[in-house]
């Protein structure tokens, strides 16, 4: 059956986002960040639109209407763009936007995260409380701290509430809607090439001059309480600045500047700024996290064109220079079970295990070269004793079931999938791998509702809907489960509504 680490989600049976924008988005482009310039979207049938959004309670958008909103837009950006699957990545992300948020000065702190697999430098922040990371900001960033500066930036804009700020201040002008957002990201997240860069610089261009110095004063705003909540976090403050000359060297190496330069325009005296602003925090003591490396790597081995290759590369930089030893190691058993090598990648490995044998990254590492020579009994042993150990923790759990679910053990993985299921509602990998076990653990009406809850999550309402009636269909003799359904294919109708007003 399908691995876990290849599931994509499935894309929307509706036109393709591009095609329902009609070429407008060279109009939209990358202003709508929070913190960039806004700019009017094309009127069009066919777009999706946000309805003009108001209150009295907190001057234009509420923080109930932002949740809510920024709830419909996770779906319909899920629905077009690819997102990564490995729980591994994903905890560790949210891991590192949770440790970050206690620190910052944002009231609710229960962020959702989307980690974007896309070997571009970008990250952002939608009203709502939506974080996303594309995979290649662990390229850019050499080490935690920097990787981290980003994140705090991102917190920063969402705990002003920059997006509700300029609805305010564009209250008798242009009003930026979430739809340009999502259009905008939805480009930088899918498009490579000249074309998409033409558009968006196209766009930045056709910015007005007020809403650029809106924009200027957001991004300084966020700087500030970025900075100060990486001092907070004990992170190095210096790091905000150290990213920025990342980017900056960026445009002088690579063809295509980073999306999130262009969203987040960087100078010598945003630079500088950055730099005094640090100089102005206590001194934090070094803190290169081994995890992130370990991230890293894991990201490096993919965007390799083979396994092979990765192979080579991996071993050159453990016998060359590398920023972790650990790390080079740790990519090389990953590269080296990739390429159908298990000896060798245990061989690799041991010496991890020796030192650290219950790290959960090196036990799913060993795990993987038992699931490779089809050793499935140590495998789901291995993990067992690693989960008892650690009990909730995301990867783990996750690993123990695509374990079982190759040892053919379905009943065992359907029972781990349904418990975690109830804790990460809103993951579309559980659901997804919870629907394929249902099916070959023989519940059906299990397979409708965990494929209506999977394409919910990803905004695909329709087919949502028809696996709720084929479970209600079955599930006639099962009052409690067939009220479940009914309720939930009422809720799935208020959500396609709701979406329809996008």
């Amino acid at each position: 059956m399908t691995d876990l680490h290849q599931i994509e989600p499935r894309r929307s049976a509706r036109r393709p986002l591009r095609q329902r924008l009609s070429g407008g988005l060279a109009a939209l482009g990358m202003g709508f960040l929070l913190g960039a310039s806004p700019i009017a979207a094309i009127a069009d049938d066919n777009q999706i639109q946000l309805p003009e959004l108001g209150d009295s309670s907190s001057g234009v958008v509420s923080r109930a209407r932002e949740k809510e909103l920024g709830q419909m837009w996770l779906r319909m950006f899920r629905s077009q763009v690819p997102t990564s699957n490995d729980a591994l990545l994903q905890q560790y992300v949210e891991n590192t936007v949770k440790g970050l948020s206690e620190f910052s000065p944002l009231e609710d702190k229960n962020i959702d995260v989307v980690v974007v697999k896309n070997d571009t430098m970008n990250a952002f922040a939608v009203p709502g409380g939506i974080m996303g990371v594309h995979t290649g900001l662990f390229l850019f960033a050499e080490n935690e701290d920097q990787f981290a500066s980003v994140i705090a930036h991102e917190l920063g804009h969402l705990s002003q509430r920059h997006y509700a700020r300029s609805l305010e201040a564009q209250r008798n002008n242009t009003i930026p809607t979430l739809a340009g957002m999502l259009g905008a990201l939805v480009l930088a997240a899918t498009a490579g090439g000249d074309a998409g860069l033409a558009a968006m610089t196209a766009t930045q261009a056709a910015a007005l001059d007020s809403q650029l110095r809106f924009s200027r004063q957001n991004e300084q705003e966020a700087d500030r309480v970025g900075i100060e909540t990486l001092a907070k976090s004990g992170r190095d403050p210096e790091a905000a600045g150290e990213m920025f000359e990342q980017m900056l060297k960026a445009t002088r190496y690579y063809r295509r500047p980073p999306e999130f330069l262009l969203t987040h325009p960087v100078t010598e005296k945003r630079i500088a700024d950055a730099k005094l602003r640090a100089s102005r925090m206590p001194a934090a003591q070094e803190n290169d996290s081994r995890d992130y490396h370990l991230m890293r790597a894991r990201i490096r081995v993919a965007v390799e064109p083979t396994p092979q290759q990765a192979v080579k590369r991996f071993q050159a930089e453990l016998n060359g220079i590398n920023d972790s030893e650990d790390a080079a190691r740790y990519g090389l058993v990953l590269a080296q079970t990739a390429a159908g090598k298990p000896d060798s990648a245990l061989e690799t490995l041991q010496p991890l295990l020796d030192r650290e044998p219950n790290k959960a990254a090196f036990v799913l590492a060993r795990a993987d070269i038992d699931l490779t020579r089809h050793d499935y009994t140590n495998a789901t042993k291995r993990l067992q004793r690693a989960l008892d150990r650690n009990p909730g923790d995301h990867a783990l759990t996750m690993g123990l079931a695509n374990a079982h679910f190759k040892a053919g053990n379905y009943l065992a993985a359907e029972r781990i999938l349904a418990k975690h299921s109830r804790l990460r509602k809103k993951d579309p990998a559980v659901w997804y791998l919870l629907a394929e076990t249902h099916g070959l653990a023989g519940d059906i009406i299990g397979v409708h509702e965990a494929r209506a809850e999977y394409y919910i999550l990803n905004g695909v309402f329709d087919k949502a809907l028809q696996h709720l009636r084929h479970g209600i269909r079955m599930a006639k003799s099962d009052y409690q489960t067939h009220a479940i359904l009914e309720q939930r294919m009422k809720d799935v109708i208020k959500m396609q509504e709701k979406a329809k007003e996008l």
